[in-house]
């Protein structure tokens, strides 16, 4: 983290010379010479501690005051007239002279989604963090990131057994969950949840129908309370559909994106799992409601949430932006987590019932489900 600069002091204990020559014509500089406008640099001379103890005394005789002598290098900090710091830039025996610029922490940034759903309003005005609930990302993994706290995982994946993510999908997702609230990076919908990392998918983005019901089937079996899963196929199974019964029948609430199909003259583009009973299926809006031309349209449809532009944690300690219901799905788990930390009552199917019936209207339920997440509006219903 950047911080503003600070300054020490130290006195020079050197007497002060009129005019000091640093080699050559034309580098004489004259303490007569008008003071202009005083500033902070820092000043780089020569190696030797001769070259030093000369810019000490330097700075002196030119009406300036050093602020601070580095010990790993000739390098002062030091308070100087303009026209004293122009003249020292053209001396040989100088190497740099820098102005001394402020700098601030670079600050969280609020997601414009994280807004638009509520989730800031709710964390900010009643506290809720998410604290105490589980939630488990099946996905590409998670990557160890500044961001976030992985609390454990597993991975499901041949030839990738642990669940580490090596392609940045999963840690994308995981961030709009649950991205810490700190002083750096973004901020997730619902930050202190314990997140669980369930691996599904491998370093290429694809998976099994078999991988995602052992990853459905460990949450059920470790007591998780929400599960996202942004993935899917044109093509369910028996298998995966029953694994998502069993964890349904478990109390476990399950969130899927609808799918990236966009719209396909009359027909139903939702995918699997997102289409069955059993789980909401999630399409995605920009930052104004309007629904992305590449989410899914159907019947199935449960809520709209931020989708496109999407900024959260990456691999490699970063930040990305990305579209995708992938992307839309996320805001929704963590607003279940927001809802279940508030209200832990609530079964899974008062969980979706209350998002579809406080869902903000956004036009025919084809194409945006029962409107928009609000997870003010979700909280305050019960």
């Amino acid at each position: 983290m950047l911080v503003k600069s600070a300054k020490w002091k130290k006195t020079a204990g050197a007497a002060l010379v009129a005019t000091l020559v640093f080699g050559g014509a034309g580098s004489v500089i004259h303490a007569g010479d008008g003071p202009g406008d005083m500033k902070e640099y820092l000043v780089g001379f020569d190696q030797g501690p001769s070259a030093q103890q000369a810019g000490v005394n330097t700075v002196n005789s030119l009406g300036g005051e050093v602020e601070h002598e580095f010990d790993f290098a000739n390098i002062l900090h030091v308070t100087l007239p303009e026209r004293a710091a122009e003249a020292l830039e053209n001396n040989p025996n100088v190497r740099f002279v820098d102005e001394n610029a402020e700098v601030e922490a670079y600050a969280q940034e609020v997601p414009y989604g994280v807004e638009q759903v509520g989730a800031d309003d709710v964390q900010q005005n009643d506290g809720n963090t998410g604290e105490g609930v589980s939630v488990a990302v099946l996905d590409t993994g998670i990557a160890d990131h500044p961001d976030l706290n992985v609390v454990d995982g597993v991975s499901f994946v041949d030839g990738e057994p642990d669940y580490e993510d090596y392609n940045g999908h999963g840690t994308h997702v995981a961030g709009t969950v649950a991205a810490l609230d700190n002083d750096f990076g973004v901020l997730g919908v619902s930050p202190d949840v314990d997140l669980y990392a369930v691996k599904v998918l491998g370093e290429d983005g694809g998976g099994t129908l078999a991988g995602i019901a052992q990853g459905i089937e460990w949450a059920a079996d470790n007591d998780m309370d929400v599960v996202n899963m942004s993935l899917g196929g044109d093509v369910g199974s028996t298998a995966l559909e029953e694994a998502v019964n069993y964890a349904h029948s478990a109390g476990v609430t399950l969130v899927a994106a609808a799918g990236n199909s966009g719209e396909f003259g009359p027909f139903n583009t939702i995918g699997y799992p997102a289409k069955y009973d059993n789980v909401m299926a999630v399409g995605a809006v920009d930052e104004n409601n309007e629904r992305a031309s590449f989410s899914s349209v159907g019947d199935e449809l449960d809520v709209m949430a931020p989708g496109v532009d999407v900024n959260s944690t990456y691999l490699n300690d970063g930040y990305a932006a990305l579209n995708g219901t992938s992307m839309a799905a996320p805001h929704v788990a963590g607003a279940a987590a927001l809802l279940l930390a508030e209200h832990p009552h609530l079964s899974n199917d008062d969980v979706r019932n209350t998002f579809n019936s406080t869902a903000q209207p956004l036009g025919d339920h084809w194409y945006y489900g029962n409107g928009a997440l609000d997870v003010r509006a979700a909280v305050d219903a019960h």
